[in-house]
């Protein structure tokens, strides 16, 4: 197995958060749930022309090899064969949107064709990192690539950077309402700019990023009962804890504590 990151360098990094490489080619094949980050991705696989999909409540079908995986705000169900060579670009929250050429929420909980929104480019990305044996090398052709084709776009909203610090914070420590009132906009003027940017209304984020504070602590193997985990993510009790792990992961956390694997967003589908 191999599994290499690689923070870019600025000024990318102030869109991307990460680029990633995983070979896994002797995998057992299963199902693992993966759980909703808030985050955009764009995935290639560099195996075979395919990737898997698990369309809610519908069978497997087969997607184009190189797609953008939109902010989600529910899990959604990967296939570990598709890690066999496949590598990956994590944006920054506020980051994808320049890249697109459009707003970020509405790729939000979609899957959609990397051609479709960079033409010809991707593919002939794709091609060129399926020629370079060193997953260093592959890395490198990446970042390479875009700094190249969109580093002169590279720009941030000054208002939603400083809202998304505030969230930051603590999720669920600060109101929408408040923090709308300190960028000086109206709620609904703040809401809007925010998920076109983002991919979800403010309200919606502060909660997906609550989720991943409790997934962090779990995956740490924090030791807290339930109702002091609750109060130290930012929930208002144990029940309301309860509700939303479930309602972002569907399974309880005690299940995910038993089916956790080496990455605090995947879990054993089971």
């Amino acid at each position: 197995m191999i599994y290499l990151s690689h923070k870019p360098a600025a000024p990318l990094n102030r869109c991307v958060r990460v680029l990633w490489y995983a070979r896994i080619p002797q995998t057992e094949r299963r199902l693992e749930r993966m759980l909703p980050t808030g985050c955009v991705q764009v995935i290639l696989n560099l195996a075979r022309d395919f990737l898997i999909d698990y369309p809610d409540r519908e069978p497997a079908r087969l997607t184009p090899p190189s797609l953008i995986v939109g902010a989600r705000s529910v899990y959604e169900i990967v296939d570990t064969s598709d890690m066999a060579d496949l590598i990956g670009i994590v944006f920054e929250p506020g980051g994808f949107a320049p890249s697109a050429a459009d707003s970020a929420d509405l790729f939000s909980n979609r899957n959609i064709s990397l051609e479709d929104v960079w033409g010809a480019q991707a593919r002939v990305l794709r091609d060129r990192l399926r020629q370079i044996p060193s997953p260093l090398a592959r890395l490198e052709q990446l970042e390479g690539f875009l700094r190249l084709r969109f580093g002169g776009l590279i720009r941030r909203n000054r208002m939603v950077d400083f809202a998304l610090e505030r969230f930051g914070r603590a999720p669920g420590m600060s109101t929408v309402r408040e923090v709308a009132k300190s960028t000086g906009w109206s709620e609904r003027r703040f809401s809007q700019v925010f998920r076109e940017e983002v991919g979800f209304s403010p309200k919606v984020w502060t909660r997906i990023q609550r989720f991943q504070r409790a997934v962090s602590q779990l995956h740490a193997g924090m030791d807290l009962p339930w109702a002091e985990l609750a109060m130290e993510c930012g929930y208002y009790d144990q029940s309301h804890f309860a509700n939303e792990f479930r309602a972002f992961s569907g399974i309880d956390a005690t299940t995910y504590c038993a089916l956790r694997t080496q990455w605090a967003n995947h879990v054993m589908a089971g």
